[in-house]
């Protein structure tokens, strides 16, 4: 191994780089500044019950699986992956409810259950799905875009999907009833995109699902991510815990190394940042003019929005209850823009996990593991006291919501809680403005206008994750990770 490079954030992304470096015969040290690898994908362990962090849905297996194929070895050794179905169980205030799955029949069966008219819309829409997951997914998606000739080449494609149009005025095209509009373009806030403003390219993630299926790693996303460890130290990858990089050193206009907070020093011939993109360039990178000048640039940049998340245990199964579970609330445009334009919402759209339908070990025995999470606006858009009695509140009137809607007895039940807020997204993993996906996914922030997967001034600086193209979500980050590599091993 004649080369050496270094990874900085041990999350999906860092970690899908790391391996492939390593498989490639580069020494590969990750660095990674909390006590467990996962990045946003962190977990705890709380009086018996194991609470994953997020991201919760796992799609596109074979992107993971190739991770291992790299190195002639099977993901099956270190992860065990089962299916869920439905994919999500979406509820109205109305009593209406839809089953998502990939089941062809029954999918179309649930569509008619709303509105029999828009079966046949249903099916151009999925035609149109299956074309831009084509071009956005399979052609470009592990594809860096280093100039702005690479998006020319991409242009007709775009131009040909009427990418400036939003996912949801797409949708709207093809079904009338508002139900569906909204059950087939909530999926653009997963990777924090606004249904009303992100390109209509994120209308491919229905196809990801609809031929991958949605997927849950046994023992918890954290279980994934610990395969991933497993395999990179297997191929003898290091990694380092608990030491967060305070500065990637740098001589004239090449990054040498890196400095940790213990005083470790690690040099290389590449180094990676896996990080928040301001945080990599205004703090790690301050003391270099480029640090500097892309800051700036990047304060300028549209970021998504953050989350409030709230992790409970409970007394008893929940049979009737999905693993993933959709609970709209009374508005939907008018609450989207709430969360992007800086309000903090009375009235919620919450996506409800309950792993432990799927995976009892996730909670005690007798008992179920949940989490309710509500979007809202990041922290340069609101200055609530989150940390404080207002954020107490908050979990309380999601958790008296979820009783309400699909939970009775919930609060007679409880064990545990805690909550998860936009100051601790800030605070735990550097995120600029509390912001959980990085920025946000509007087609003028997107391929070449995305952050470029190598730095455009620092030859070895490279950068993967969900500020890069493509974007957030396991597919994209490990798809992120796959054309930094290509850059990084020069194929």
């Amino acid at each position: 191994m004649s080369r050496r490079a270094i990874v900085i954030g041990a999350g999906f992304g860092g970690l899908a780089l790391a391996i492939r470096l390593q498989s490639a015969g580069v020494a590969t040290t990750l660095v990674e500044a909390r006590d467990k690898p996962g990045g946003r994908a962190y977990h705890w362990v709380k009086d018996g019950f194991t609470f994953d962090a997020g991201p919760t849905v796992i799609t596109d297996p074979p992107c993971l699986e190739e991770l291992w194929a790299l190195s002639g070895q099977d993901m099956a050794r270190d992860v065990d992956l089962v299916p869920v179905t439905p994919f999500y169980r979406l509820d109205w205030r109305d009593g209406s409810r839809f089953d998502y799955s990939n089941d062809e029949a029954a999918l179309r069966a649930e569509i008619a259950k709303l509105n029999p008219a828009d079966v046949e819309g249903y099916g151009r829409f999925l035609d149109y799905s299956r074309g831009v997951y084509e071009q956005g997914y399979v052609k470009l998606g592990s594809v860096a875009f280093l100039d702005f000739a690479s998006m020319i080449r991409a242009a007709p494609a775009l131009m040909q999907y009427q990418a400036w149009r939003s996912v949801y005025s797409v949708v709207s095209s093809y079904v009338k009833d508002e139900r569906l509009r909204q059950a087939l373009s909530f999926h653009s806030l997963l990777v924090g995109g606004n249904p009303m403003t992100t390109s209509a390219i994120y209308a491919l993630i229905h196809t990801i699902e609809k031929q991958g299926g949605v997927w849950w790693a046994r023992g918890g996303t954290n279980a994934l991510v610990g395969g991933m460890v497993r395999l990179f130290e297997r191929l003898g990858g290091a990694l380092r815990l608990g030491d967060p990089v305070m500065a990637i050193e740098t001589t004239g206009d090449r990054a040498t190394g890196v400095r940790a907070r213990s005083g470790w020093r690690g040099e290389a011939d590449m180094v990676a940042c896996n990080g928040d993109l301001m945080h990599s360039y205004r703090d790690l990178l301050g003391a270099h003019p480029r640090g500097k000048r892309r800051a700036r640039s990047l304060a300028r940049k549209r970021w998504s929005p953050s989350l409030f998340v709230v992790h409970f245990g409970v007394k008893g199964d929940y049979p009737g209850i999905a693993h993933h579970s959709i609970l709209f609330g009374p508005r939907y445009k008018g609450l989207l823009g709430d969360i992007y334009g800086g309000v903090v919402p009375d009235d919620f759209s919450l996506y409800l996990h309950h792993p432990s339908i799927t995976d009892p070990g996730m909670a005690p025995p007798g008992h179920a593991t949940f989490y309710a999470l509500a979007p809202v606006a990041h922290l340069g858009k609101t200055k609530t006291d989150w940390d404080g009695a207002f954020g107490n509140r908050f979990a309380d009137a999601i958790l008296n919501e979820v009783e309400r809607r699909i939970l009775p007895r919930l609060g007679a039940n409880l064990v545990t809680r805690f909550h998860y807020t936009p100051v601790d997204f800030g605070r735990d993993l550097s995120a600029h403005l509390g912001s959980a996906f990085s920025l946000e996914p509007v087609l003028w922030q997107s391929a070449w206008f995305r952050a470029h997967n190598r730095d455009d001034a620092i030859s070895n600086l490279y950068f993967v994750g969900a500020g890069t193209h493509p974007g957030a979500g396991i597919p994209g980050v490990v798809g992120s990770a796959k054309a930094t590599a290509a850059l990084m091993l020069n194929i």
